[in-house]
């Protein structure tokens, strides 16, 4: 890349700033909006909008997948998309938005592990083992001053629970993608997956929060469309951009420095507060995320935030 010209280097590292801050930047909107409107609402408009977004870029108009395959990333995408924001968004009302995002960086972690389990020719090293051992570390760490003072409210743990099965549902999902639908371009996979899913967040909506009151103000509208347009079509096109003209390991660091963004704008716009033990944790699981991309032999997704999108950036944040 230094080889290239001054312009070439510079539109390389506008594009992949802004998808680091974009994605970094989803959690503290996604806290905002919860102010408005209830969590599976909230989900399900922001993948309708971002699915009806991506339609143009999809590829629909020129091939379109058999029934089975339709089907298949209809299913992956109950893992990947619908299952996952919804329980991502629902916790987002217990625990603060940095929490979120590094319980969501062990995505890496939890990509390793069930890579051994659902791929075959996928070993554990002693690597892997340091990078799952340093995350779950984290994780204590993380709630180590609630933990001392007995002050762990159930709603808290139900939120970092809810994060981390979501992670894992990402997880597994991307690993089945990579097993069984690495032939399906990326875009139309994130587009058929984020449509389909809308539909299933707005129904369990429809479901479970017809009695909550949602208020459509300016500040979600501007929070669904923020997320819709700039922290998954946008993020996506230029993701699609960048993963053939820089190395895999620089996309690979991309989801460290989002949830640095996402710790940073927690504290700055949310006034979310810094201790020591959101230091350690913080650090111990970006740590165990750095090891998990470092590792010579991970189950990589196909070239895709998909998401974490939030693999390179196999799965889109939150």
């Amino acid at each position: 890349m230094s080889s290239l010209p001054a312009a070439s280097r510079a539109r390389l590292l506008l594009a992949y700033t802004a998808c680091f801050v974009l994605w970094g930047s989803t959690w503290a909107v996604v806290k905002v909006g919860l102010q408005d409107l209830p969590p599976l609402r909230f989900a399900g408009a922001r993948m309708l909008l971002a699915g009806l977004v991506l339609l143009p870029f999809s590829g629909l108009r020129r091939s379109r997948p058999d029934a089975r395959t339709t089907w298949m990333l209809m299913g992956v995408g109950v893992l990947q998309i619908a299952l996952p924001y919804g329980l991502l968004f629902i916790a987002q009302q217990w625990i603060p938005s940095s929490w979120s995002a590094l319980l969501f960086s062990t995505y890496a972690v939890w990509l390793l592990l069930v890579g051994r389990l659902l791929l075959p020719d996928q070993p554990l090293t002693p690597l892997k083992l340091v990078s799952a051992g340093l995350g779950l570390a984290g994780i204590l760490a993380l709630q180590y001053e609630h933990l001392r003072g007995l002050s762990l409210s159930g709603l808290v743990v139900a939120g970092c629970v809810l994060s981390l099965l979501a992670t894992f549902s990402i997880s597994v999902a991307n690993v089945l993608v990579r097993r069984s639908l690495a032939h399906v371009p990326t875009s139309l996979s994130v587009c058929v997956q984020t449509l389909s899913s809308s539909v299933l967040l707005l129904a369990a909506s429809l479901a479970f929060e017809s009695h909550l009151p949602g208020h459509w103000t300016p500040r979600a509208v501007l929070a669904i469309v923020y997320l819709a347009v700039g922290a998954t079509a946008l993020t996506y096109q230029l993701l699609f951009w960048l993963l053939s003209r820089v190395p895999l390991a620089v996309i690979g660091a991309m989801p460290l420095l989002d949830t640095l963004v996402a710790v940073l704008l927690g504290v700055v716009m949310l006034g979310e507060h810094v201790d020591a033990s959101l230091l350690l944790g913080g650090a111990l699981i970006l740590s165990g995320a750095a090891l998990a991309n470092l590792s010579p032999s991970p189950p990589n997704p196909p070239e895709d935030p998909s998401p974490r999108a939030p693999g390179a950036r196999s799965a889109p944040t939150a």
